[in-house]
């Protein structure tokens, strides 16, 4: 048999064949033996130095003790690493100390592991290494000598140490040293430094023929040898386990050289180095599995299940607990039961954490098993492991508190405590990670499905002037952390995709009957019982009474032919015939109500393309009236972006039951909220009885899937109403559709509005906690004006209005609805604040979230929000106007300009600006009532003979325009272009004009802009002049119009002559406007004075 000669030296010779094996399955340690050193360069000025030696293998540290002024420095100390990757080298350093700036480096030496797996015996015995400057340019080439002895050892002195080993005073006592083993019953505990696999194929592949030896030696055991035997001698502690991620020697070798794992039916021993590590950075990290025996009444973590059968069997219905406040981290459905998903995730033996850790570096778990706490009989765990070292914060260690809030059936919360003492201000917080486990949404392949929801949030335990900074870092830290997660668990398991849930909803629709009500039912519910019945009997006889009788005589107070009552039996039966008449009359119109009522929007089928939604209207219990126990005629009525769907009609009854499908139709943007309405058809005012809101953007559409609504109203509480419902919102336009809305967005205001990337929808989504469907449109830096100014971000999305403000940890949030908008008004700049303002005031009751962020409320009850600050006042303006515009298409849009007693000077964007961008200040130069109407006065911008020829008067030579094209909704524009008369300057020059016109809003007339660029005219290219025209008719006075036109300066170039060109622009401009107006008044006029001769000319 083929004996390994590095197993033998280190076993002894009369080590058996057991030992040698129990030797493979043992981790690799580096020793070194730091001896002496000689010629270190003298760096005191006498001629001395202060030297010591600093090793390191990997992120293991060590160094000696500093020798005192000394050139030929003796050690003689040994240290010993735990070895982690082969690939790794040994980096010794000579340095000198210095008490007071940073010590001096002597000299340096790099020895690398695979030197020392090839040397013979695995050692390279005690040998003298040349120093090496920091620096290959370094003068001074010549460093000294280091005597290093190197070699790696394979710890077979094991089984003696277990001799040496003092016994565990009590169960589950571990040894202090670098060990940790204990006896049958008591806790094993494992190194976790391990043998990097992945690093194993940058070795040499030179080294196999050396490495064989000790392959072949590793497998070559005597038959009558059994580990057994080898360890149950009095004194040896016997482990039965050791952990996955301890690598032994031979494990290393033989998946390297031979392409296979070692032998995996023998079993092994694993003992940690009972040698201390001399001044490591850390201990090396152990993963404690604890297998308490029965009698000590713990159970072990295979019991995991039993477990939280116990609790299951405990728990008193308690409600899932609701997400933490830092926002969700992971939010996803996956093609596996919770039942599944919860024991990957918790199960002790679980691999899913060690993939996640090797992904994120961390090391060294320490896991407790599940216990039940006695207190509260919640099961309880704890965990220690090693984070990675980052940009900002180093490798430290972390401990984690994990407790079930929940277990019970498919559903299952932990919350997990972290806490990092050893980051900066770490003794200041902690952070609390909540795993919620649901089952998920139905799919078309009947699988189950889980949906795992993590949520965090920071605990401060004291105040610290950090905060904001700790929650910016921990932030980024969890999103990290958790895209990592999201991926490793992505990655076992299918996520389970909307589209696949939306193609069950055929089927769950198909499953629904609704039962119509046929007419005869109807007939026989209302006019099938006694009352009707006697009364028509009644009629019936009174009617053929009348036939057979002959007239009385008159007697008494009668007269005119009116036969009153003779007797008392006549007047009561009179008055029971009144009496019958009008019960006869209420049921009627009951029935004749319920007989036009009868029919529902059931199964009226959807038109058109966009966002589709459907609802399935199922049941409704306990609606009752408070106060009486009498049942309505129930009906219930959905309404959505003005689009209404009623139901049938249910007679007589607090339990409907419907079972009815309503579709509406396509929208072209997706709906905010739903209102459900129950009334009663007995009731002529049309109040509902009980109303509800179903809100889409604070429900995912999973949940939305099947749902129980309560209702609020005249309903009585105490008997919980609440309909079933089961809604489902997709869009039929595909990707398609947030580029296409973007599109049309853009054309609205008038700029192109590009998609923002994903991770930024992703980051404003998790802000504000919306469904994924919702993305952002534009944000802006601006001040929320409350009673001190808050500076912060507005954003805006597609359904609502956001804003956010963190001032020093202090974080302000909140949003609301376009369709909550009632007005949007424009301040002008003050004194105080030099740009405009947005105040944004919404409808009654509503907004009542942001309510902390609102300015005032006015005397209507209408929230209003102030924002001000804009850094560009004028994009911010035209997108909010644009996006309101888009959602409330019906509404009147206001968007007033609150007017001072200053002189007029607006900004470009508060008079509706479409087409131009410059921040601006227009001045008003020119304010007239003509006597003519509008439509008469805009063919002074056709392009026809009125045009030029008013224009060529004026000074404008060679007047050309193109035609008015249609580039926007309601939009037009065209091009100018023309000379100036040497009259109108003296410097001549040309005229490129740009003209927009659009109609007002609220007003019967047009506004056109204009934008003029000069060419050949002295300072022309320094500047761009601004005319805005507003054309409105007076409706108390017939034929009869006002005329403002607005002038600004976007000056290009600075120049000292800017006030002086201002003001001749400004004197030249309003003359050449009253001339043009007055020579257009004066033709319209006179041309229709000549209509009117010839109209009434004989």
């Amino acid at each position: 048999m083929t004996k390994l000669k590095s197993l033998t030296s280190s076993v002894g010779k009369g080590e058996c064949a057991g030992s040698a094996r129990q030797i493979a399955g043992s981790p690799m340690k580096l020793l070194v033996r730091v001896v002496e050193a000689r010629g270190l360069l003298p760096v005191h000025l006498n001629g001395s130095s202060d030297p010591f030696v600093k090793l390191q293998l990997g992120k293991r540290r060590a160094k000696t003790a500093i020798v005192k002024k000394s050139l030929t420095p003796a050690w003689d100390e040994e240290f010993s690493f735990l070895v982690g990757d082969v690939t790794e080298e040994l980096s010794v350093s000579v340095l000198n100390e210095d008490k007071y700036f940073t010590n001096d480096l002597l000299g340096k030496v790099k020895v690398p592991l695979s030197m020392v797996m090839e040397a013979p015996d695995l050692s390279l015995g005690t040998a003298w290494y040349q120093l090496q400057p920091k620096s290959k340019k370094s003068k001074k080439k010549e460093r000294g000598e280091i005597c290093l002895r190197i070699s790696l050892s394979t710890r077979a002195h094991v089984s003696e140490e277990l001799h040496q080993l003092p016994q565990p005073t009590s169960d589950g006592a571990a040894s202090s040293s670098d060990r940790s083993i204990g006896n049958k019953d008591g806790a094993l505990s494992t190194s976790n430094s391990y043998i990097d696999m992945s690093a194993l194929a940058s070795l040499d592949r030179s080294s196999q023929g050396s490495m064989e030896r000790l392959g072949d030696g590793a497998v070559d055991q005597p038959p009558g040898t059994s580990i057994d035997q080898a360890v149950t001698e009095p004194g040896t502690a016997v482990c039965n386990d050791a952990m996955a991620n301890t690598s032994s020697v031979v494990e290393v070798f033989s998946r390297y050289f031979f392409g296979k794992p070692a032998d995996t039916n023998l079993p092994s021993i694993v003992a940690s180095d009972a040698e201390s590590v001399v001044e490591q950075s850390e201990e090396p990290k152990v993963c404690s599995v604890d297998r308490e025996s029965p009698e000590n009444g713990t159970p072990s973590e295979s019991n995991l299940d039993e477990l939280l059968k116990i609790m299951e069997s405990k728990d008193q219905g308690c409600e899932m607990p609701a997400k933490l406040s830092n926002g969700v981290l992971v939010d996803e459905s996956y093609v596996i039961a919770p039942a599944g998903l919860n024991s990957l995730l918790f199960t002790p033996n679980s691999d899913f954490w060690p993939a996640v850790a090797e992904l994120q570096g961390t090391s060294g778990f320490q896991i407790e098993p599940w216990k039940i706490d006695s207190n509260d009989g919640c099961l309880r765990r704890t965990l220690s492991y090693i984070k990675a070292a980052s940009k900002l914060v180093k490798a430290c260690k972390a401990t984690e508190e994990q407790k079930y809030l929940k277990a019970a059936g498919n559903s299952f919360a932990v919350l997990s405590i972290v806490s990092t003492p050893d980051v900066p201000y770490g003794s200041c917080f902690k952070i609390e990670i909540l795993y919620c486990i649901t089952p998920g949404p139905q799919l078309s392949s009947e699988e189950q499905t889980a949906h795992l929801t993590v949520s965090w949030r920071i605990n401060f335990l004291q105040s610290t002037m950090m905060k904001g900074m700790i929650e910016s870092g921990a932030k980024q830290g969890m999103s990290e952390g958790y895209a990592q997660f999201s991926e490793v668990l992505s990655q076992r398991f299918k996520v389970a995709e909307l589209d696949d849930a939306n193609s069950n909803k055929a089927k769950i629709l198909a499953s629904l009957q609704a039962h119509k009500e046929p007419s005869w039912r109807l007939i026989v519910r209302f006019l099938g019982n006694f009352t009707f019945i006697f009364s028509v009997i009644i009629g019936i006889y009174v009617i053929v009474h009348l036939h057979l009788s002959r007239p009385k005589v008159m007697n008494g107070l009668e007269y005119f032919g009116i036969d009153l009552p003779d007797s008392i039996g006549e007047v009561v039966v009179c008055a029971v015939l009144i009496l019958q008449g009008q019960t006869i009359l209420k049921v009627i119109k009951r029935f004749l109500n319920a007989w036009r009522q009868r029919g529902s929007d059931h199964g009226v089928k959807a038109h058109g393309d966009g966002w589709l939604l459907t609802v399935a209207l199922i049941e409704g219990t306990g609606i009752l009236s408070a106060g009486s126990s009498q049942p309505f005629d129930l009906y219930a009525v959905f309404t959505c972006n003005t689009k209404r769907k009623t139901s049938s009609i249910k007679f007589h009854t607090s339990d409907p039951k419907w079972n009815e499908i309503f579709e509406f139709d396509a929208m072209d943007d997706p709906p905010s909220r739903m209102d459900v309405a129950i009334h009663d058809s007995n009731q002529l005012d049309e109040a509902p009885i009980g109303h509800a809101e179903v809100n889409f953007l604070k429900s995912n559409l999973s949940d939305l899937m099947d749902i129980w609504v309560p209702l609020d109203g005249q309903c009585d509480p105490a008997s919980n109403p609440k309909l079933h419902l089961r809604i489902f919102l997709n869009n039929s336009r595909g990707t398609e559709v947030v580029l296409n809305y973007l599109a049309k967005m853009g054309n609205e205001v008038g700029k192109k509005i590009n998609l923002r990337s994903a991770q930024t929808n992703l980051a404003f989504r998790k802000l504000f906690n919306l469904p994924p469907e919702e993305f952002l449109i534009d944000d802006f830096t601006c001040h929320l004006k409350r009673k001190m100014p808050l500076q912060g971000r507005v954003f805006f999305s597609p359904r609502i209005i956001g804003f956010y403000s963190n001032i020093f940890g202090h974080k302000t949030k909140f949003f609301f609805l376009w369709e909550d908008v009632d007005d949007i008004q424009v301040i002008p700049p003050t004194l105080s604040i030099g740009s405009p303002s947005l105040m944004v005031i919404l409808r009654k009751d509503r907004g009542s979230e942001a309510k902390h962020g609102a300015k005032a409320t006015d005397h209507h009850g209408r929230l209003k929000f102030h924002f001000q600050s804009f850094v560009s006042f004028n994009d911010a303006h035209r997108i909010i106007m644009g996006i309101w515009k888009m959602r409330s298409p019906g509404q009147e849009q206001k968007g007033e300009v609150i007017e001072e007693s200053e002189p007029k000077e607006l900004q470009a964007e508060e008079c509706g600006s479409l087409f131009t961008h410059e921040d601006v200040k227009m001045s008003e130069i020119f304010s007239s009532v003509l006597s003519v109407d509008v439509e008469s006065l805009m063919e002074m911008f056709s392009g026809g003979q009125l045009e030029h020829k008013v224009m060529q008067k004026t000074g404008c030579l060679d007047y050309s325009s193109t035609e008015w094209e249609l580039v926007g909704r309601n939009i037009y524009k065209r091009q100018i272009s023309y000379k100036f008369d040497k009259a109108l300057s003296r410097y001549g020059g040309e005229a490129s004009t740009t003209q927009q016109k659009y109609t007002l809003v609220n007003q019967d007339g047009w506004a056109i802009e204009e934008v003029m660029t000069l060419q050949g005219v002295l300072l022309g290219d320094y500047f761009n002049l601004q005319l805005k025209y507003y054309m409105a008719n007076i409706p108390s006075k017939p034929n009869t119009c006002n005329v403002q036109v607005l002038l600004g300066i976007a000056w290009l170039k600075s120049t000292k002559q800017q006030k002086k060109v201002t003001k001749n622009i400004m004197s030249n401009t309003s003359n050449r406007l009253k001339e043009l107006f007055s020579l257009v008044e004066k033709d319209l006029t006179s041309r229709n004075g000549t209509l009117f001769n010839a109209a009434i000319d004989p």
